[in-house]
């Protein structure tokens, strides 16, 4: 029997931006080094440089791929855009036009980012879960209400 432990306005707020990330953020999570670089550059279109590294960058950030990868805050666009040199940051609009390039950027990233489908990684994940919710001595609700309060 599943259990809800998040309300309606937590959920929503997952996985999304809140406003604009600080200029701190930009330059934490936003910064294309060269290993980032590396799988951006050979896309061709501006569009598609863009619209990898916002659905690079927004994993790093928020640890999730968003739905429209066009709807990150403008200044996360700008800051992107002015590290690839493009100059026209309204160029994210055309990225989701083909909906295979974007899923197909979508399996790219996973490899790249190292992540893993979460069937594979469930069991390992109700472990870490179960024994940190426990260790708090209020169980899994006071968990989720610490990271909550992180994201939100």
């Amino acid at each position: 029997m599943p259990v809800e432990f998040l309300t309606d306005e937590q959920a929503a707020a997952y996985a999304a931006y809140h406003g604009a990330p600080s200029r701190t953020e930009l330059e934490r999570f936003f910064f294309l080094d060269d290993a980032d670089r590396e799988p951006i550059e050979p896309k061709r279109r501006a569009h598609n440089r863009l619209g990898f590294a916002a659905q690079l960058t927004t994993a790093r950030y928020l640890g999730v791929f968003l739905d429209d990868p066009a709807d990150v805050p403008p200044e996360v666009v700008e800051y992107l855009a002015e590290h690839l040199d493009i100059g026209d940051p309204s160029v994210l609009k055309e990225y989701g036009e083909r909906e295979n390039t974007r899923l197909e950027h979508v399996r790219e990233l996973r490899r790249v980012l190292e992540y893993r489908e979460f069937a594979e990684a469930e069991g390992e994940l109700r472990e870490w879960v179960d024994a940190r919710a426990w260790t708090t001595g209020e169980g899994p609700k006071a968990f989720l209400r610490e990271e909550l309060l992180e994201v939100g």
